[in-house]
């Protein structure tokens, strides 16, 4: 009973974070290409590429 339990509680929390990680990567995917980077204040990449 006790294992049954336990094993309900880490599937839960291994789909939980599943879910969490979709959700914040189709969040991100949607700021576009240079609103989803961590370094988005300090780039200058758009800037400086020719093409």
């Amino acid at each position: 009973m006790v294992s049954l339990l336990v094993n309900i509680v880490i599937g839960g929390l291994i789909f939980g974070y599943t879910i969490y990680a979709l959700v914040r990567h189709i969040q991100k995917s949607k700021q576009g290409k240079c609103g989803g980077c961590d370094l988005e204040k300090s780039c200058d990449s758009d800037k400086s590429a020719p093409f």
